[in-house]
């Protein structure tokens, strides 16, 4: 496969302090659009002069793995299938080219936008939450979790992403192929003939959302973690998700049931050994 930094080439670079600076949008609104692969070089072709792309010591796509943490029984991902407004989301995210790290917690606004805050991390401790728990805690203090909850590692992601800064708008968007998941289980999903395509905006969409509507995508309910845990564990409520698991990960029934057989736009489940 053919990461889509190949096809970048033609945008101006932005370094990353300058891409925080102009779009740090901690506090954004995100639409996701999922897309065969083969329509990720039409997106690029209709960016406009201005636009720019991340690049890092030469690099313009690059390989993240983020490592989501929720409880024995996965509240946070139920508060995501149910809509609940005062879900939240908890993980280590590892940017491994540079091997700088982050712990992460993303919350929903007031106004329905997401609002993630994030404390510098070390990568060696990517898997536990016990350096940063009091910054968890403090986050999630004015959702009234309750007694303190008990995380651990419940979903690893791995994916190449390329990010685009867009400056008609002050907003960002990211290319998200070579989509791999795995569970402290051992089960794997990779969706290879798949692209997520984000956009973090603030309240106005930008001209690549207005694209995409263009070409027919539409943004669509999918989360990385809680979308890829419910094709990962067929015992958990998917209704959300169900028409994006038919479509786009196998499944040839109701949500939760066994995937189909791969075709080139489906996932295609492989055996493997536990995380670590």
């Amino acid at each position: 496969m053919t990461p889509p930094g190949t096809t970048l080439t033609h945008l101006t670079p932005i370094g990353l302090a300058e891409l925080t600076e102009r779009a740090g949008l901690q506090t954004r609104f995100d639409r996701k659009y999922l897309l065969p692969l083969a329509e990720v070089p039409y997106l690029i072709a209709g960016l406009g002069r201005g636009d720019q792309v991340l690049e890092i010591d030469g690099r313009r796509t690059f390989r993240y793995e983020s490592i989501y943490f929720d409880t024995a029984d996965l509240v946070s991902f139920r508060l995501t299938a149910r809509r609940r407004r005062r879900r939240f989301k908890i993980r280590t995210r590892t940017y491994l080219d540079s091997g700088l790290c982050w712990l992460e917690v993303k919350t929903e606004g007031t106004r329905g936008g997401t609002v993630k805050e994030r404390l510098p991390y070390r990568p060696d401790d990517s898997g536990t939450l016990t350096p940063g728990r009091s910054f968890v805690d403090g986050v999630l203090a004015p959702l009234r979790t309750g007694p303190e909850l008990a995380f651990a590692p419940t979903l690893t992601t791995r994916y190449l992403r390329s990010t685009l800064y867009l400056p008609a708008t002050g907003s960002r968007a990211t290319i998200d192929v070579a989509l791999h998941w795995e569970d402290p289980g051992g089960r794997r999903l990779e969706l290879p003939q798949l692209a997520i395509v984000e956009t973090k905006t603030g309240s106005t969409a930008s001209h690549v959302d207005r694209m995409l509507w263009r070409r027919g995508h539409r943004p669509v309910a999918i989360s990385k973690y809680a979308t890829g845990l419910a094709a990962l564990d067929p015992e958990l409520p998917a209704a959300r998700w169900r028409r994006i698991l038919r479509r786009h990960f196998g499944h040839d029934g109701p949500a939760g049931t066994t995937p189909a057989s791969p075709t080139p736009a489906t996932a295609r489940p492989t055996p493997g050994r536990p995380s670590t």
